[in-house]
């Protein structure tokens, strides 16, 4: 196998969408979505390149590619979830009611059971990482996406 299909492996390059309801599995571990619920799970993030980017959040941050969808001329969606977590973002073209300015959002949070192991992960996947900074006892570092996203990731010792 060569090392861009290695790579690659398991990524989803093209999204086929369910013309039917009942094509779609049911899988047992999906989270319900119960009445008066807000379920935070999908966060647009900026970007002037789908491809760079998501080749930035698979290959180097780990992250999984779920979909990758150009549902219309022009439109493409491409979503991505951090490992272990429920929400997941988005990079999104052609979609004028999400247009921000790439590089433009600031700070999201990903928290981590040890920052060390984690700041090592991103190192070692060629992601420049801050050292890490003792907040009051909460512990951050942080990166940066091609365009300038910002990302912290956030150790809170007594978490389980």
């Amino acid at each position: 196998m060569s090392e861009r299909s290695e790579r690659t492996k398991g990524r989803a390059e093209r999204t086929e969408v369910p013309k039917d309801i009942s094509e779609i599995p049911v899988d047992p571990n999906d989270v319900v979505v119960k009445p008066g619920a807000f379920l935070l799970e999908l966060i647009p993030v900026p970007v002037s390149d789908i491809d760079r980017a998501k080749q930035f959040y698979v290959d180097q941050c780990g992250f999984h590619a779920d979909v990758d969808v150009r549902p219309a001329d022009g439109v493409r969606i491409v979503q991505l979830t951090p490992p272990g977590s429920y929400c997941s973002i988005a990079l999104i073209q052609g979609v004028p009611t999400v247009e921000m300015q790439p590089g433009s959002l600031r700070s999201l949070h990903l928290v981590v059971k040890d920052i060390e192991a984690a700041r090592e992960e991103l190192i070692g996947r060629g992601v420049e990482v801050s050292g890490t900074e003792d907040l009051g006892g909460v512990f951050y570092a942080w990166f940066k996406d091609p365009d300038g996203n910002t990302w912290a990731l956030q150790h809170m010792p007594w978490r389980r």
